[in-house]
Order: structure tokens, then C-alpha cells, then sequence
């Protein structure tokens, strides 16, 4: 199979790592192609959301897969815009990585992929929108994947911690889930392999109040943990508040029931103990 990758992030690259060895050929998109310090392997081309360039729209025609992982605009999402004309032609599988924002608040309430989004932040309402342009695109046959709050290397508590910019925010009832990159690669995979599309939570088992996971990072490094914070009038940036907008306990029954995941990381504790094991984590 040859994939192509639009937007090379964080989640992305760790899948081509655990998984790229099963492709032929990869290629995939970065928005300053001069940044490629982890892109071995691939073969990058840019692309800024517009004018992609004849060798870009090339290898995405010849593409089997195709993993999106460009966020949407105010515009829209601008890969359908670019790309729209190519997509219209051949049948390649799709994989869109959403996000389970979508949901919005339902108070901690469990939620699942019937559970229709009723987000109120605008950059949610665009996913919601992206998401239906891309199972447009696929004809039905796209697979959404809508992630939780991601963390894996160099990317999680105990790196905040170290860093000194954890904070322990308290703001009662507030719980989500969130999702180590070795759970989602292996989402990703097995969302390839499915045949038919569809929309899947990824997520873990244990949706839980974000000062927890702080917390147990603490324990775990035997340093004090950050002071409590409340929520009320703690100093934070406008975007950094509005990731507490949003309340709710996401279901991933259907990811392990359809497409046959088991999370090696199933709750916070399991992922942050195997980090801790790491070089990275002493």
C-alpha cells in the first residue's frame, strides 16, 4: 500500500514509526518542509493549506491510503479545497482524525458515537463540518476518527512537571478522557484495515479530572505536586480556558467491539508508569 499523510504531526509521526514498515511507499505533507528533523523515510512535501504544487497532487492521486490530519479553517477544511478535484477520482481509503470535542458538555455524562455534537466553541462546529466533507469525499467510506487529549513522548505530565509549567486547575465535576500515541497508532491501523466507514471514539477507559493525572505524575517523579488552583480565577489564556468548556465521559466500546483495538495504555496511570520506565520518564 502507499500512504499519504496530510499535516505530518506529533500523533502521525509516531504512527508512521510503530506502523510505516507496512507501506510501500509514504508520503506526506508538512507546512515548512525546511522542518524535517524526524521525517526520515517520508517523502515531504509542503503544503500551507493552498497551491499545492503538481508533484503533491500526484502523490495523493497514486495513493492507497490517505491519513488527514490538517485541522479545518474558518473557511473550511482547506485540504478538500486543494485537493477536492483529485479526491473526486479513484478510490483510495481515507482516515480523518478528528477530535471528541465535538460532543461538547454533557456535565461528565457518558457519550458515544450516537451521541449527536453539540458543541458550542466554533472550532468544534468546523470539525463536525470536516468530518462530513471528508465521508462526502470517501462516498461513505471514510473512517473518522475522533481523538481525545493526546499524550505520549515528550508530550505528557511528567514533562510539565519537569518543565515546571504543570498546574493542578480545579474546577468541580470536570473530567475527559484522554489517549496515549501508541493507542492511537494502533487505531489508525486498524481503522485502515476496516473495510466500510464510520465514526470511532479513541479514547481510553477512565475519563478522569485533569489535577489526577498531575497528581500521579508527581507521585511517580517523588516531587511535591503544583498548588490547587481554581478554575474561577486562575490565570489562563483565552484558549487554555476554553479546553474546560466541556465536560463529559467518552465511550470507546464501539473502537474495541468494531475494530478490534486493545489499548496498551487503557487508563492514564498505565501510560504515564510506561513513559516513566523510559529514558525520557528517569
Amino acid at each position: 500500500m502507499r500512504l499519504f499523510i496530510l499535516g505530518l504531526g506529533y500523533s502521525v509521526r509516531h504512527f508512521v514509526r510503530r506502523f510505516g514498515g507496512g507501506f510501500s511507499h509514504i508520503a506526506g505533507t508538512v507546512r515548512d518542509p525546511a522542518k524535517r528533523d524526524d521525517l526520515a523515510g517520508i517523502a515531504v512535501h509542503g503544503f500551507a493549506g493552498s497551491n499545492p504544487s503538481p508533484q503533491t497532487i500526484e502523490q495523493l492521486r497514486s495513493a492507497d491510503v490517505l491519513l488527514v490530519s490538517i485541522p479545518p479553517g474558518p473557511s473550511g477544511d482547506p485540504a478538500i479545497a486543494a485537493f477536492g478535484d483529485v479526491l473526486a477520482t479513484g478510490r483510495r481509503r481515507i482516515v480523518y482524525l478528528s477530535t471528541i470535542g465535538v460532543y461538547g458538555d454533557h456535565d461528565g455524562g457518558w457519550v458515544d458515537e450516537d451521541t449527536p455534537p453539540q458543541s458550542t466553541l466554533e472550532r468544534a462546529r468546523l470539525r463536525v463540518s470536516a468530518e462530513q466533507a471528508w465521508m462526502d469525499a470517501a462516498q461513505g467510506d471514510a473512517a473518522i476518527l475522533r481523538l481525545a487529549g493526546i499524550y505520549g513522548p515528550g508530550r505528557n505530565a511528567l514533562t510539565t512537571l519537569r518543565a515546571g509549567t504543570a498546574r493542578r486547575i480545579i474546577k468541580p465535576g470536570q473530567v475527559f478522557n484522554r489517549i496515549h500515541t501508541d493507542d492511537i497508532a494502533s487505531a489508525i491501523m486498524a481503522a485502515v484495515n476496516h473495510r466500510g466507514g464510520g465514526i470511532w471514539n479513541v479514547c481510553d477507559d477512565e475519563p478522569t479530572p485533569p489535577q489526577d493525572v498531575i497528581a500521579y505524575a508527581a507521585k511517580l517523579m517523588g516531587v511535591p505536586p503544583p498548588p490547587e488552583e481554581d478554575f474561577a480565577t486562575a490565570e489562563m489564556s483565552a484558549m487554555a480556558r476554553s479546553f474546560y468548556a466541556n465536560s463529559a465521559r467518552v465511550s470507546n466500546a464501539k473502537l474495541k467491539r468494531e475494530l478490534g483495538v486493545t489499548l496498551a495504555h487503557p487508563t492514564y496511570r498505565h501510560g504515564l508508569d510506561a513513559l516513566w520506565r523510559t529514558d525520557e520518564g528517569r
